[in-house]
């Protein structure tokens, strides 16, 4: 049972920083792809970053030189360095992850994160 748990989620005035984990149970290295999606109510879940095994990291336009994912040496936890944060990155973040082999997709519980003055 593959299990993902977010933290670091808080309060933080604009322009700040804040870093989100995402524990995995198990090794990440078992994930094709890696990510943080984000949602505010009444709106769809949005994705903000993903890492894959291979290749190069993407990033939403939107968060674009302000947002960096990446994983610990352990390869058991993903990072979201989130800096120069807005009051428009309000909203509960999710880390995911997929096998693709087998088209499963994990989330996380989400963490929340609030940008205000």
């Amino acid at each position: 049972q593959v299990q993902l748990v977010e933290s670091g989620g808080d309060w933080v005035q604009p322009g700040g920083s804040l870093r989100l984990s995402c524990a995995a149970s198990g090794s990440i290295f078992s994930f094709d792809v890696m990510g943080w999606y984000r949602q505010v109510p009444g709106k769809e879940r949005e994705l903000v970053a993903s890492r894959p095994r291979t290749g190069s990291r993407v990033y939403a336009d939107f968060v674009k030189g302000r947002f960096t994912i990446s994983v610990d040496n352990a390869m058991t936890t993903m990072y979201l360095q989130m800096s120069n944060l807005k009051p428009d990155d309000t909203a509960v973040y999710y880390c995911y992850a997929d096998r693709l082999a087998s088209n499963e997709r994990y989330w996380g519980q989400g963490t929340q994160v609030t940008v205000s003055s």
